[in-house]
Protein backbone atom coordinates (compact mmCIF):
# COMPACT_ATOMS: atom_id res chain seq x y z
CA UNK A 1 0.00 0.00 0.00
CA UNK A 2 1.56 3.39 -1.08
CA UNK A 3 1.33 6.62 1.43
CA UNK A 4 -1.18 8.93 0.48
CA UNK A 5 0.04 11.98 -0.16
CA UNK A 6 -2.02 15.50 0.67
CA UNK A 7 -2.10 18.34 -0.53
CA UNK A 8 -0.26 21.00 1.61
CA UNK A 9 -3.50 23.31 1.47
CA UNK A 10 -5.01 19.78 3.20
CA UNK A 11 -1.80 19.46 5.34
CA UNK A 12 -1.80 22.97 7.00
CA UNK A 13 -6.07 22.78 7.14
CA UNK A 14 -5.64 19.29 9.48
CA UNK A 15 -2.57 20.59 11.18
CA UNK A 16 -4.33 23.61 11.79
CA UNK A 17 -7.63 21.36 13.34
CA UNK A 18 -5.19 19.11 15.55
CA UNK A 19 -3.58 22.46 17.18
CA UNK A 20 -6.84 23.61 17.69
CA UNK A 21 -8.38 20.79 19.17
CA UNK A 22 -5.54 20.11 21.47
CA UNK A 23 -5.02 23.04 23.65
CA UNK A 24 -2.03 23.51 25.25
CA UNK A 25 -3.36 23.56 28.70
CA UNK A 26 -4.94 20.64 28.48
CA UNK A 27 -1.77 18.93 27.51
CA UNK A 28 -0.55 20.67 30.20
CA UNK A 29 -2.75 19.06 32.93
CA UNK A 30 -2.23 15.44 30.72
CA UNK A 31 0.99 15.53 31.26
CA UNK A 32 0.83 17.02 34.83
CA UNK A 33 -1.14 13.77 35.57
CA UNK A 34 1.29 11.42 34.11
CA UNK A 35 3.96 13.18 36.43
CA UNK A 36 1.78 12.75 39.35
CA UNK A 37 1.03 9.69 38.70
CA UNK A 38 4.30 7.52 37.64
CA UNK A 39 2.30 6.88 34.41
CA UNK A 40 5.06 6.65 31.53
CA UNK A 41 4.60 8.75 28.36
CA UNK A 42 5.39 5.90 26.06
CA UNK A 43 4.96 2.28 26.24
CA UNK A 44 2.79 -0.10 26.79
CA UNK A 45 0.19 1.36 29.98
CA UNK A 46 1.68 4.87 28.78
CA UNK A 47 -0.53 7.78 27.99
CA UNK A 48 0.34 7.83 24.22
CA UNK A 49 -1.14 4.18 24.13
CA UNK A 50 -4.39 5.18 26.28
CA UNK A 51 -4.63 8.03 23.83
CA UNK A 52 -4.75 5.86 20.72
CA UNK A 53 -7.04 3.36 22.92
CA UNK A 54 -9.80 6.09 23.35
CA UNK A 55 -9.16 7.22 19.57
CA UNK A 56 -9.65 4.09 18.24
CA UNK A 57 -12.76 3.54 20.58
CA UNK A 58 -14.25 6.66 19.29
CA UNK A 59 -13.63 5.79 15.89
CA UNK A 60 -15.32 2.42 16.77
CA UNK A 61 -18.47 4.25 18.38
CA UNK A 62 -18.92 6.70 14.97
CA UNK A 63 -18.50 3.61 12.45
CA UNK A 64 -21.40 1.89 14.35
CA UNK A 65 -23.45 4.84 14.61
CA UNK A 66 -22.71 5.57 10.71
CA UNK A 67 -23.36 2.15 10.27
CA UNK A 68 -26.88 1.52 12.23
CA UNK A 69 -27.56 5.39 10.99
CA UNK A 70 -28.85 6.82 14.18
CA UNK A 71 -26.95 7.64 17.07
CA UNK A 72 -27.12 5.90 20.21
CA UNK A 73 -29.93 6.08 22.34
CA UNK A 74 -31.37 7.53 19.88
CA UNK A 75 -35.32 6.75 19.62
CA UNK A 76 -35.39 6.70 15.62
CA UNK A 77 -33.44 3.21 16.15
CA UNK A 78 -36.60 1.87 17.29
CA UNK A 79 -37.88 -1.15 15.37
CA UNK A 80 -34.90 -0.67 12.32
CA UNK A 81 -34.29 -4.57 12.87
CA UNK A 82 -30.75 -3.35 13.52
CA UNK A 83 -28.99 -2.34 16.90
CA UNK A 84 -25.95 -2.15 19.00
CA UNK A 85 -25.42 -5.46 20.87
CA UNK A 86 -22.54 -5.35 22.86
CA UNK A 87 -19.08 -5.52 22.38
CA UNK A 88 -16.10 -7.71 22.51
CA UNK A 89 -12.06 -6.89 23.29
CA UNK A 90 -9.24 -7.22 20.93
CA UNK A 91 -5.98 -6.51 21.23
CA UNK A 92 -4.07 -5.30 18.14
CA UNK A 93 -0.31 -4.16 17.65
CA UNK A 94 0.27 -0.59 17.06
CA UNK A 95 3.23 1.70 16.78
CA UNK A 96 3.26 2.38 20.53
CA UNK A 97 2.72 -1.25 21.67
CA UNK A 98 -0.65 -3.50 22.11
CA UNK A 99 -3.58 -1.47 22.58
CA UNK A 100 -6.62 -3.49 23.91
CA UNK A 101 -9.64 -2.41 22.36
CA UNK A 102 -13.94 -2.38 22.96
CA UNK A 103 -15.16 -3.24 19.42
CA UNK A 104 -19.06 -2.67 18.86
CA UNK A 105 -21.60 -5.42 17.70
CA UNK A 106 -24.87 -5.14 15.83
CA UNK A 107 -27.54 -7.05 16.11
CA UNK A 108 -27.48 -8.70 12.28
CA UNK A 109 -23.82 -9.24 12.72
CA UNK A 110 -23.25 -6.69 9.59
CA UNK A 111 -21.22 -4.21 10.81
CA UNK A 112 -17.39 -4.57 9.37
CA UNK A 113 -14.88 -1.96 11.03
CA UNK A 114 -12.56 0.29 8.87
CA UNK A 115 -9.98 1.26 11.65
CA UNK A 116 -9.91 -2.28 13.23
CA UNK A 117 -10.53 -4.74 10.57
CA UNK A 118 -12.18 -8.23 11.83
CA UNK A 119 -9.44 -10.76 11.55
CA UNK A 120 -6.56 -7.96 12.01
CA UNK A 121 -4.23 -8.03 14.92
CA UNK A 122 -1.94 -5.12 13.20
CA UNK A 123 -3.25 -1.26 13.23
CA UNK A 124 0.04 0.00 11.32
CA UNK A 125 -0.62 3.80 9.37
CA UNK A 126 -4.03 4.39 11.24
CA UNK A 127 -2.14 7.58 11.18
CA UNK A 128 -2.06 7.87 7.34
CA UNK A 129 -5.15 6.53 6.74
CA UNK A 130 -7.62 8.27 8.82
CA UNK A 131 -6.11 11.77 9.16
CA UNK A 132 -5.50 11.81 5.06
CA UNK A 133 -8.97 10.49 4.78
CA UNK A 134 -10.84 13.17 6.70
CA UNK A 135 -8.76 15.93 5.76
CA UNK A 136 -9.86 15.79 2.84
CA UNK A 137 -13.61 14.96 4.17
CA UNK A 138 -13.62 12.20 1.71
CA UNK A 139 -13.75 8.38 3.80
CA UNK A 140 -16.18 6.19 2.17
CA UNK A 141 -16.30 2.88 2.96
CA UNK A 142 -15.82 0.78 0.32
CA UNK A 143 -14.78 -2.90 1.25
CA UNK A 144 -14.08 -4.20 4.75
CA UNK A 145 -10.34 -4.15 4.16
CA UNK A 146 -10.02 -0.63 3.08
CA UNK A 147 -11.53 2.71 4.76
CA UNK A 148 -11.60 4.86 1.34
CA UNK A 149 -11.24 4.40 -2.22
CA UNK A 150 -8.49 7.23 -2.26
CA UNK A 151 -6.95 5.80 0.98
CA UNK A 152 -5.81 2.54 -1.64
CA UNK A 153 -4.16 5.06 -4.48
Amino acid sequence: MTKPQLGPDAESAAARRLAEALDPSAIDALLADTQATGTPIDGVDGLLNQMTKAVLERALQTEMTRHLGYERDDPAGAGTGNSRNGSSTRTVSTTNGPVTTTVPHDRNGGFEPQIVPRRSRRVGQTDELVLSCYARGSCRPVTSRRTCSRCTE
